[in-house]
């Protein structure tokens, strides 16, 4: 993404405060203690979702943080930028669900005319996407990851408490149909509902550039997890490996999530992401703002740090530098660790 040529989109996008860093310089605020250097933000636009999937959320929603005290589209810009300029090269939009933010597309042309961001991605369940992809790509978004859990309608209204299954499916053709390659498809595999799909997701890849993406079942506040439903990653390779003998697997980056591999003739890859039984903390760059402007640094830690103060009259760049450098020094990655050893025992 290259500032010196600004993308230009007929959105109502606010005005980008000017006293932002413009550079980007190599900076240790994003070097945490085990050496590793946070280069990947993931900002969540709100709590609000239109979904409620059993494993995410109760049927009655959760509690959500008051709208005036949710980040307001200058504040996200502002603080994108400051980390931006500090070495993010990529940014996540994350929700709730991202795409019912009234300003998605204002904040995605914001974002991707910052100098040094080299990818703007999204996750998203896809519900309302398809109709508003042609503006988000028009304003820089350049990677697309879309939630889906069966290939079932009924699983899917069952699992979501919703209708929605085939707005999900036009949602990730009109992504292939816009030239996104891969559109990445999230899979959260969970033993008794959709492990019997495994094989019927991988036969996607086959003709469309699609990255099918299987996550281990993990545990979240509210989600009733029970690892009797927990699919591991040995099993699942297991299942592709007998339909598809010809899987093999692709070099990974050292800072992968997932696990990649490809199939002989087939248009896509397929990934594990092994968040259970083989935890990748040791290369994780990520770093995530919340929707209530709180900044966390695992997703598994307890803590979190208010940005909101800061980003008020009296908002001052430094202040921010150095409460995201003490955080991201901190080794919240040490519960995941323990998580993936309690995994590992049962499943060794």
């Amino acid at each position: 993404m290259n500032a010196s040529t600004p993308r230009m989109c007929s959105t109502s996008c606010a005005k980008v405060p000017e006293d932002l860093p413009k550079d980007n310089p190599v900076s240790d605020m994003l070097l945490d203690s085990f050496g590793r250097l946070h280069t990947y933000l993931r900002i969540s636009l709100t709590e609000r979702c239109n979904l409620r999937c059993q494993y995410c959320m109760p049927a009655e929603g959760v509690d959500l943080t008051p709208s005036p005290k949710i980040l307001s589209q200058n504040e996200i810009v502002r603080l994108a930028n400051l980390f931006v300029s500090s070495g993010v090269e990529k940014i996540r939009l994350t929700g709730g669900e991202p795409t019912i933010r009234k300003d998605i597309e204002d904040i995605c042309l914001h974002l991707s005319n910052l100098n040094g961001l080299k990818t703007l991605a999204i996750t998203t369940n896809g519900i309302t996407l398809a109709r508003k992809l042609p503006k988000l790509k028009e304003c820089g978004l350049t990677s697309v990851n879309i939630s889906l859990d069966t290939l079932v309608p009924a699983k899917f209204e069952f699992m979501t408490r919703r209708k929605g299954h085939q707005k999900v499916m036009e949602s990730i053709n009109a992504a292939i149909n816009l030239g996104y390659n891969p559109v990445k498809v999230n899979c959260v595999v969970m033993r008794g509902f959709n492990d019997d799909e495994i094989c019927d997701f991988v036969e996607l890849t086959r003709d469309k550039p699609i990255n099918i993406r299987f996550i281990e079942f993990m545990p979240f506040d509210g989600n009733v997890w029970n690892v009797k439903k927990l699919v591991p990653y040995s099993e699942m390779l297991d299942r592709v490996v007998k339909r598809f003998p010809s899987l093999k697997r692709l070099q990974d980056h050292p800072t992968d999530t997932a696990k990649n591999f490809r199939i002989d003739e087939h248009a896509g890859v397929v990934s594990f992401i092994t968040s259970m039984t083989e935890h990748f903390c040791a290369g994780c760059n990520r770093l995530r703002l919340l929707a209530d402007g709180n900044f966390k640094v695992c997703l598994f830690g307890p803590s979190e740090v208010s940005h909101l103060p800061l980003s008020s009259g009296s908002y001052r760049n430094s202040y921010t530098c150095v409460i995201i450098s003490n955080n991201a020094k901190l080794p919240w990655a040490i519960k995941a660790y323990f998580l993936s050893i309690y995994a590992y025992l049962i499943f060794a």
